[in-house]
């Protein structure tokens, strides 16, 4: 009888835990389908935007940056002056994709990758649709943004 108390108990703290660690906060998904490996270029190109358009600071963006980008980035102190400023793209809300398409295994050995992201959102009640190019290095087994490119580089 003891035994089937302990087990009992133990299967119900397996379960209250499985449903805390389901239901805990997860970051919104980033990409089609809410899915991009964390371990990608383009992974590390949409999480630097979001940091610059969608939260309070720029800290993610300079952890996610070169030390150059991270320089140019601090020199703007906020993340309206680096909108502003360094992308000459300013949203009140955004919505950043990675350009699509079959890359499969394309960033598992390479060294530098160039990501298009597109930008939909709105800004004084106007939509606003636009792309950027961002260029990644990899540093230290993950990326890091080195350059991201005026918006007139068609």
């Amino acid at each position: 009888m003891r035994f089937k108390k302990s087990a009992s108990l133990f299967g119900f703290i397996a379960l209250v835990c499985l449903v805390v660690t389901g239901c805990s906060k997860k970051e919104e998904g980033i990409g089609r389908y809410g899915m991009l490996d964390d371990n990608t270029p383009e992974y590390a190109a949409v999480r630097f935007m979001r940091s610059i358009y969608l939260e309070p600071n720029i800290d993610v963006a300079v952890s996610l940056s070169t030390p150059k980008m991270a320089r140019i980035l601090r020199k703007y102190h906020t993340n309206r002056n680096v909108q502003r400023h360094l992308l000459n793209l300013k949203y009140d809300s955004v919505t950043i994709t990675p350009e699509g398409g079959d890359r499969v295994g394309r960033s598992e050995f390479a060294e530098k990758a160039t990501i298009t992201l597109f930008f939909s959102g709105q800004y004084n009640d106007d939509k606003i649709e636009d792309l950027r190019q961002v260029d990644l290095v990899r540093m230290n087994g993950g990326w890091k943004v080195a350059k991201i490119h005026p918006d007139h580089f068609l």
